[in-house]
């Protein structure tokens, strides 16, 4: 990812729209905002979330809230709790989240 053209800035998630994108199970609640190529997003993922596909693209995610698994298609499965985070290249590694009691996460991709 090439940062250029970006002029600096600051947002106010309070005022950033939200959008609800359905899981195979429960939901995730997406805050996003452009910047160039890159997006950056405040996600907040219901109890029993599920997602409803293996993503490929690639994130640097910062868990700031709740508790959220991440199953990789080779299986191994990593729980991110407040404070930890977790990085993947395009095309690396499938992978899919899911979270039991919800999670709010802070993601650039």
């Amino acid at each position: 990812m090439k940062m250029n053209g970006i002029l600096f800035g600051t947002t106010d998630w309070s005022g950033v729209p939200k959008a609800r994108h359905e899981g195979e199970r429960g939901f995730a609640i997406w805050q996003t905002r452009h910047f160039g190529e890159v997006r950056v997003r405040m996600a907040e993922y219901s109890p029993g979330y599920l997602a409803d596909h293996w993503c490929v693209k690639g994130h640097i995610l910062l868990c700031l809230e709740g508790e959220l698994a991440t199953e990789l298609a080779d299986g191994r499965v990593f729980v991110l709790k407040p404070g930890m985070s977790y990085q993947v290249a395009d095309d690396a590694e499938p992978h899919r989240s899911s979270t039991s009691g919800g999670a709010k996460l802070f993601i650039v991709d």
